[in-house]
């Protein structure tokens, strides 16, 4: 389970490293926020099937700290295409 996290936060970031400049950037931020979701759906839907509370509790758990991750990534992304564009104005 944690290497298939690793390999889709690691997806997550070099998509976001690939669409730098311009318009790009809102689409990384957009696509990094949609990986974590789709990550933390995926521990969702574990923690529904976990034999029992205490692992359910976890897994839940890990699932809003990623979701928040994601979030905070996209919202990175997004803040330094803004301090880009207040440069060059």
């Amino acid at each position: 389970m944690k290497s298939i996290l690793k390999a889709a936060m690691a997806g997550a970031g070099l998509i976001a490293l690939a669409a730098c400049g311009g318009n790009a950037d809102d689409k990384a931020a957009d696509n990094v926020e949609a990986a974590a979701e789709n990550q933390a759906d995926a521990l969702e839907n574990q923690a529904d099937m976990a034999p029992n509370e205490t692992m359910e509790d976890a897994l839940d758990d890990q699932a809003d700290n990623v979701e928040e991750a994601g979030e905070a990534k996209a919202d990175a992304i997004d803040d330094a295409d803004d301090a880009r564009l207040e440069n060059v104005r």
